[in-house]
């Protein structure tokens, strides 16, 4: 099993918005790097969902990949935001998975992220990131999930 984080905007899908809908498929990847980490991606693997743009941006729930790697519809959609006029359908250039809820976490910050050591080498804190989907270590999953499973006060 692999791990994964994969950030969204929270004002336009949230982790609350997953639980809704039971599953989703992660679509708009426009990056390159990104696509090959969906692409990597097998079913079973988790991962950390991420409020971007918020204030405060963290970690609020697990998720996992229900369905591997498959060709994102919107890019051939001319109404939607995501339509690549670039790609066809006998070669997709993007992708998406399919993701579902497994746990909400209590709410970790990005500054509570930033400290905690078994973090100092995320790709996630690494200045200039802008990756919306990126690979996690099992130890800086596990300690994401540990501090997100703790009741705070």
């Amino acid at each position: 099993m692999a791990y994964w984080l994969m950030k969204s905007e929270p004002d336009v899908f949230s982790y609350d918005d997953l639980v809704a809908n039971k599953r989703e498929g992660w679509d708009g990847v426009r990056n390159y790097p990104a696509r090959i980490y969906l692409r990597a991606m097998r079913k079973g693997d988790k991962v950390i969902f991420y409020h971007s743009n918020a204030t405060p941006p963290g970690a609020a729930g697990v998720a996992k990949i229900v369905r591997e790697a498959e060709p994102d519809p919107t890019q051939f959609d001319p109404t939607s935001k995501y339509f690549d006029a670039g790609s066809n359908r006998d070669e997709p250039r993007w992708d998406w998975v399919t993701v579902a809820p497994v746990k909400r976490l209590h709410f970790v910050s990005l500054d509570e992220l930033r400290a905690m050591p078994e973090l100092a080498e995320c790709r996630l804190l690494a200045r200039g990131n802008r990756l919306s989907v990126m690979p996690l270590t099992d130890e800086e999953f596990e300690a994401i999930v540990a501090v997100g499973s703790r009741k705070r006060r």
